[in-house]
């Protein structure tokens, strides 16, 4: 996170989960962490997390959290709980979605990369 020269980088991990939710909860928490409504952009590599939030959720929640899912008919949305957060957060900012490749020469995502990495291998969650 940057502000006015300022850098606050966050991390974390979570025993048995998927990189989707971690996805996800890295943006959550990144939003809960800001003190008052703002102008932001979030960068991500995750085209999960960007068209979710900016295409898909509208159609979820008017669908009441269903997804149809070719040949299979209706299937109940993947990390409901955590979309369900992450739309509530996105209501009090401005926020500009922006799509970055991942494993490439952006430095922030890299440097994302590495503190996912230490969080996972540091996580005493990790040899449960």
């Amino acid at each position: 996170m940057r502000y006015k020269g300022h850098t606050r980088e966050l991390s974390g991990s979570e025993g048995s989960t998927t990189n989707n939710r971690m996805e996800l909860k890295a943006v959550i928490e990144g939003l809960r962490a800001l003190k008052q409504s703002c102008s932001i952009t979030v960068r991500t590599d995750s085209r999960y997390v960007r068209d979710g939030i900016t295409k898909w959720v509208h159609n979820w929640k008017a669908n009441a959290w269903q997804r149809h899912v070719k040949g299979e008919g209706k299937q109940p949305v993947k990390n409901r709980d955590l979309w369900e957060e992450l739309d509530l957060l996105t209501e009090n900012h401005e926020i500009t979605w922006l799509w970055v490749k991942g494993h490439s020469t952006d430095e922030d995502n890299n440097r994302c990369d590495d503190l996912a990495n230490q969080a996972a291998r540091h996580s005493p969650l990790r040899n449960r």
